[in-house]
């Protein structure tokens, strides 16, 4: 089997179900978005495997690899297609809190809000966490329009949490300066 079908060719695409429609559309801008943030988190993965430390770290990612890849497929559903994807639990929700609980556990309390950087993987967070924050947008804009997951949708908002707790975590981890914004 080919790889290409050449049935894009002319800006159309299909969804889960079989409704073709334009690949401007707000839904497959939602699950595009997401793709995009699957790619940036499997290359945060990549850069905490070979640290043994991490190693509860990479099984959170990888784990949460395979969440964005039911939430790609949640949007990527017509109502025909619905059926054929398994939702999202509300568990999914609750463990990501409960992740975010027990990294924020582990760090001194701030009040400002922290600027990137400071080592590659703690940047990576910080792309993660605002592709996050745009797929979580593109996917209202699919919800007001076509209706979406609802419990997608909050796990997309609390998934950009953990990421921005898990940044901090790694500042601490690599013992890089978290730099504080001061207007």
């Amino acid at each position: 089997m080919k790889l290409y079908t050449k049935t894009g060719d002319k800006g159309q695409t299909s969804l889960i179900g079989g409704t073709r429609v334009p690949k401007t559309d707000e839904r497959v801008e939602a699950y595009g978005t997401v793709d995009e943030l699957s790619a940036f988190t499997a290359l945060l993965t990549d850069h905490a495997r070979n640290d043994a430390a991490l190693s509860a770290t990479v099984d959170d990612l990888n784990r949460i690899l395979s969440r964005l890849m039911t939430v790609e497929a949640l949007l990527a559903a017509d109502e025909r297609g619905r059926e054929k994807v398994t939702p999202l639990s509300p568990e999914t929700v609750s463990w990501l809190e409960g992740r975010i609980d027990a990294l924020q556990a582990m760090l001194q309390p701030i009040d400002k809000f922290t600027i990137p950087g400071g080592h590659p993987a703690v940047s990576l967070c910080h792309v993660c966490r605002t592709v996050c924050r745009r797929a979580e947008r593109a996917a209202l804009r699919a919800d007001a329009r076509y209706g979406v997951d609802a419990t997608a949708l909050v796990w997309l908002n609390r998934l950009s949490d953990y990421f921005y707790v898990l940044g901090r975590m790694l500042t601490a981890h690599f013992g890089v300066e978290e730099t504080l914004w001061i207007p």
